[in-house]
């Protein structure tokens, strides 16, 4: 076959997967620290924005703050702390628009696997065009991770006995129906997460009555949707520098209560058991249904934005059952007490299916890789792994906050790599028999189903997942980007192609 026939092949010098908040936030970083590299980021579907533009159901929002769910690089000015999709999406776009990202980004572009080439020092990327029967190929010197950890295609639901009787809609929420009409129906919610305590207030605007049915109850604490804080200084102050102080104010603020919980749990138990006290009928069982067998940030807490939950249950528009399925029935569900809950929309609020990459088919040199036997570095490279760098946000935390420190090192390996002339950057361990643990130290369902498919952390730095922003700025933004651990390979002539044109593309070829 002559190379003329061979499909074309793109080079790029990092490519970024995923057009979401990791992705968009990478792309700002690398193109105003590392200007002179090419870049573009691949997103599977049809639009930007990733889990905001996904998810569709009534009521979705964030339930952390904009000043530290935004980027550290454009200011929220939104007086609404706890935003909804809407806004947030708006935020993105903005943001995407401002830098000229949104040019960068290559809609209906799927990568289905990447292998890495030693000779060729460089990833090669194949990516189905959604919608098509077409396929394209990438190279990179860099293949960055930006598709979150979790499936877009798929949510998780449980298999429910006699679920294939029941006569009215069954829904799950990562698949929401378009106008979906449920005014004057009752609706009933399995599951008791961030999804569950969104959806069940929301609903009850036009729902004859709304039920959340959960196995085991969740820490739920309301917050203000509006910072006063926040809002008061944008009145006397530019907005970047409201924006900086409101952010410190709020990232020092919730690192102080997840610090509280960690070390005086039942202090922390008490203190939100009260505040569900207040906001509850006088004599509502909290016991039963807020007060959770394990402590608070074992799981994530989930907030809910001025109370909005409680007063739907004080209102008797929404109620809570603490109770476990036996079966479904026509008209909705039976429960192990032998009560039935009548219903005419299930929703399985049932949580997410986690899955690393995107679920791309990663090989070194032809060899499939086991993600399951590699060791988190920095949290953003794996071990055995050339060149290949990630984000997943934190789980007790604003997930965006950790998207500056990283990708802010990333961009200073790679200056480090240029300056000394190398062309892989590789993490090794220290030892084969060095002791490791769960990637994510989380007790949440989703993320332990997920476990013995997830890559590992060792027990200490530079093996960990930190889920604490101040230790990632001080190893990430000021800490040294060599490491004992981390093997640098010089660059070789011809191997790394510096254009996008026919020319490069032979060159590649031939180096190949």
């Amino acid at each position: 076959m002559s190379v003329h026939s061979l499909p074309s092949v793109e080079h790029l010098d990092v490519l970024i997967v995923g057009a979401g908040l990791s992705g968009i936030g990478a792309a700002y970083y690398l193109q105003k620290e590392q200007p002179g590299k090419s870049f573009a980021i691949l997103e599977a579907r049809e639009a930007s924005g990733g889990t905001w533009d996904l998810f569709r159901y009534p009521g979705i929002r964030s339930d952390s703050d904009l000043h530290t769910f935004g980027y550290e690089f454009k200011p929220w000015v939104n007086d609404k702390a706890i935003a909804d999709a809407g806004a947030i999406l708006a935020y993105l776009r903005e943001a995407a628009a401002e830098h000229g990202i949104d040019r960068k980004i290559r809609y209906h572009h799927k990568v289905v696997s990447a292998n890495w080439s030693s000779q060729a020092q460089r990833w090669t990327v194949e990516v189905e065009v959604q919608g098509t029967s077409a396929r394209k190929t990438f190279s990179c010197q860099w293949l960055f991770s930006a598709a979150g950890y979790y499936r877009y295609d798929e949510g998780f639901s449980p298999r429910f006995d006699g679920a294939e009787r029941f006569k009215g809609q069954l829904i799950h929420p990562q698949h929401w129906p378009e106008n979906l009409d449920y005014r004057g129906k009752r609706v009933l919610v399995i599951g008791s997460g961030a999804t569950a305590v969104t959806l069940v207030p929301a609903m009850t605007d036009q729902a004859a009555h709304v039920t959340m049915l959960q196995r085991t109850p969740t820490y739920v604490i309301s917050l203000p949707s509006r910072d006063p804080i926040a809002n008061g200084l944008r009145r006397i102050l530019p907005d970047t520098w409201a924006y900086a102080l409101t952010r410190k104010k709020n990232i020092s603020l919730s690192r102080a209560i997840w610090r509280l919980c960690q070390t005086y749990p039942q202090a922390a138990r008490r203190v939100i058991r009260w505040t569900n006290r207040l906001q509850l009928p006088k004599g509502y069982p909290v016991d039963e249904h807020f007060n959770p067998p394990y402590n608070p940030w074992d799981q994530r807490l989930c907030a809910v934005p001025d109370g909005d939950l409680f007063k739907a249950i004080s209102a008797g528009k929404a109620s809570v059952v603490t109770d476990h399925i036996d079966t479904f029935t026509e008209k909705g569900v039976r429960l192990k007490s032998g009560r039935e809950l009548e219903a005419d929309i299930i929703v399985t609020a049932t949580g997410l299916n986690l899955q690393l990459f995107g679920g791309i088919g990663l090989t070194l040199d032809g060899a499939p890789v086991d993600l399951a036997s590699k060791v988190a570095f920095k949290g953003m490279m794996l071990s055995d792994l050339p060149n290949l760098a990630f984000i997943v946000g934190y789980t007790n935390s604003s997930w965006t906050l950790k998207v500056g420190p990283i990708c802010e090192h990333f961009c200073r390996l790679l200056a480090h790599m240029d300056q000394q002339g190398f062309g892989v950057c590789t993490p090794h361990v220290p030892s084969a028999d060095m002791p490791t643990r769960p990637l994510l130290d989380f007790g949440a369902g989703y993320v332990q189903r997920a476990l013995p498919h997830l890559p590992r952390q060792g027990a200490g730095a530079p093996w960990v997942m930190s889920m604490d922003y101040q230790q990632d700025v001080a190893i990430l933004r000021e800490g040294a980007v060599d490491d004992p651990c981390l093997q640098f390979t010089p660059a070789r002539f011809g191997a790394a192609p510096q254009s996008t044109s026919s020319a490069g593309t032979t060159a590649l070829r031939a180096a190949a």
